[in-house]
């Protein structure tokens, strides 16, 4: 026993003078990083650090099938090593982003109905994608709150939670840039020149491009139905804006570690995009996870060596996803077709199909921060970053990509604006400027919410009569209106926590700029299939299937039990006590 006992000690000792080596190489190097940068490392403080990091379109159920795979090694470790607990939460609806960061950032994600919406008075269309129609969406809903990202950065996300620091933002564009400063440029030009970071770097994006080819001709031997949107040197771009970003925000939030930065907020996307175009549990979108879940275990390691300060690690998603078959693809035309057929071809249709794609985000911020970098070097060296942001431009349409994808005029003119978030679409009436309630709706277009239920492809047609909410199906109704009244079948049977559900529906469907009425694909319990009203072979926005149930991993000595979390809101009360002091 003395042996092993002898052993043990001298195995820590070790450990241990390997642990202060590392610190002490550790310090060194990111000394010298944020000296080059301009940056300065914040005095220390006992109270911990948040850290959050998001894997964007991750569900619960999911989670532990990639887990269960081998393809999230790291996540899976933390949980088995019972260093965290892992527990499922509903986000609510919509079951998007940009509500469900609203609601954890500034604990107020009201009036966000969808991923995409219009707002009748002022006949405008809203999409998620446009950095004005984000910050605009933040000016309103911080109003009188604080962030949880006060004095703190944000890396890859929607809004920036009042971040000090933010680095491709939306809701900082046209506000507040990483590079507005010549420290940011230093910072792109420290990652690019360090030679072994520039080759491991490369070689990634090259061995994911082979993969993805791999992928796509084996989908097309076996004559998949899987969309095959990207090809040739759309595809290398897509894939190194990928690699390349993923790997910029991740040095960053290290050096923010570092620094001992109070808040930091970080979100990969690369799982979402993938699973929208092959599926949740696909050979694509699990390897997005597995470099996902590699990233994230080099910010723990770094975050572990507590070179500044103590962080409490938060690792969770936004929603999940729920695999589907494409509207079109199964039934020959568009949500918004159909519905004109329903109100004579002869009514003005205003729908988008547009595809959210991760590459023109990318650009989207490049080209910003592009433009940042030009405002803040010598006329002289400006020409460069000047000629990028133009080439950056012209590759992608930028001048066209501003989240108007249909003209005033159009909209103005249009009988019929439909507007679709995943399995979830928000129709519009352009009978006058309000919202119209299922009495209205009947007198000018009669027939019409019958005619929406007869479909296979559509499950519930939500509407109102004044205060109460009325979801249809085609065999009974459900009325809302602070009781839970059926009428023939319960439209929500086939859900899991149909009451919790139901609330989530009253809600979104009482917001100011929800539409006259809110359809929901088709949901087939059994195999957990949605009907899309975009061209997504799974996706989210709606209800049914993995969609509405997000992940929450949080460290056991973190006091998180007595919290309830019934959506987004519930997380940013939490956040900003333990975080902000109250």
């Amino acid at each position: 026993m003395k042996v092993f006992d002898f052993l043990a000690r001298l195995a820590q000792m070790v450990l241990d003078a390997a642990a202060a080596v590392l610190g002490i190489c550790y310090t060194a190097k990111y000394t010298v990083i944020i000296r080059r940068l301009g940056l300065a490392k914040l005095s220390e403080t006992e109270r911990p650090g948040l850290l959050i990091i998001q894997i964007d379109g991750l569900s619960y159920e999911h989670l532990h099938e990639a887990m269960k795979r081998g393809y999230a090694p790291h996540l899976r470790w933390l949980w088995r090593q019972g260093e965290v607990i892992l527990r499922p939460w509903y986000v609510g609806l919509p079951c998007t982003t940009p509500a469900t960061q609203a609601g954890i950032m500034f604990g107020n994600n009201e009036d966000i109905p969808g991923f995409r919406w219009y707002i009748k008075e002022a006949q405008r269309a809203i999409t998620c994608t446009s950095p004005n129609a984000i910050a605009e969406i933040q000016r309103r809903i911080s109003q009188g709150r604080r962030g949880i990202l006060k004095g703190g950065s944000s890396f890859m996300n929607m809004f920036d939670g009042d971040a000090s620091l933010s680095m491709f933002t939306l809701g900082a564009m046209n506000r507040q840039r990483f590079f507005e400063s010549v420290r940011g440029l230093g910072f792109f030009l420290l990652f690019l020149l360090n030679p072994f970071r520039t080759v491991k770097t490369l070689f990634v994006v090259v061995w994911e491009y082979f993969q993805d080819v791999v992928q796509r001709v084996s989908a097309l031997l076996r004559k998949d139905k899987v969309p095959h949107l990207l090809k040739g040197t759309s595809l290398f771009l897509r894939i190194m804006g990928d690699v390349i970003f993923r790997e910029v925000q991740t040095f960053a939030v290290m050096i923010d570690i570092y620094r001992g930065v109070p808040a930091i907020y970080t979100t990969y996307y690369g799982y979402d995009e993938v699973a929208h175009h092959y599926g949740p549990l696909s050979k694509p979108a699990l390897r997005a996870l597995r470099a996902i879940d590699a990233r994230v275990r080099r910010i723990d390691s770094f975050r572990r060596r507590s070179l500044t300060r103590d962080y409490d690690l938060y690792i969770l998603s936004d929603h999940g996803m729920t695999s589907a078959v494409p509207f079109r693809k199964a039934y020959g035309q568009s949500l918004g077709d159909f519905i004109r057929g329903l109100v004579g071809k002869r009514a003005r249709l205003a729908e988008s199909l547009d595809i959210e794609r991760r590459d023109v985000l990318h650009a989207m911020y490049l080209k910003e921060e592009l433009q940042a970098i030009e405002s803040n070097v010598r006329p002289a060296l400006a020409r460069v970053p000047h000629r990028l942001a133009e080439i950056v431009r012209e590759r992608f349409g930028l001048d066209g990509h501003n989240g108007k994808e249909a003209s005033l005029e159009s909209l103005r003119e249009a009988d019929v604006v439909v507007r679709n978030s995943g399995s979830m679409s928000h129709v519009y009436l352009n009978v006058g400027s309000k919202q119209l309630s299922l009495s209205e709706i009947e007198e000018f277009f009669p027939g019409l919410a019958q005619g929406l239920l007869a479909h296979p492809g559509i499950w519930l047609v939500i509407g109102r009569e004044g205060e109460t909410v009325i979801v249809s199906s085609r065999e009974g109704k459900l009325f809302l209106d602070g009781e839970y009244r059926v009428l023939g079948r319960d439209p929500l049977e086939g859900v899991a926590s149909p009451r919790v559900m139901a609330d989530f529906i009253r809600r979104m469907a009482r917001f100011p700029h929800a539409g006259d009425l809110i359809l929901m694909g088709r949901y087939e319990p059994k195999t957990e299939i949605v009907s899309c009203f975009e061209e997504q072979w799974a996706c989210h926005g709606g209800l049914g299937g993995p969609q509405e149930v997000a992940f929450l991993m949080v460290e056991k000595h973190v006091p998180w039990e007595a919290i309830e979390v019934r959506q987004a809101t519930d997380l940013y009360q939490f956040f900003k006590e333990r975080y902000s002091g109250g």
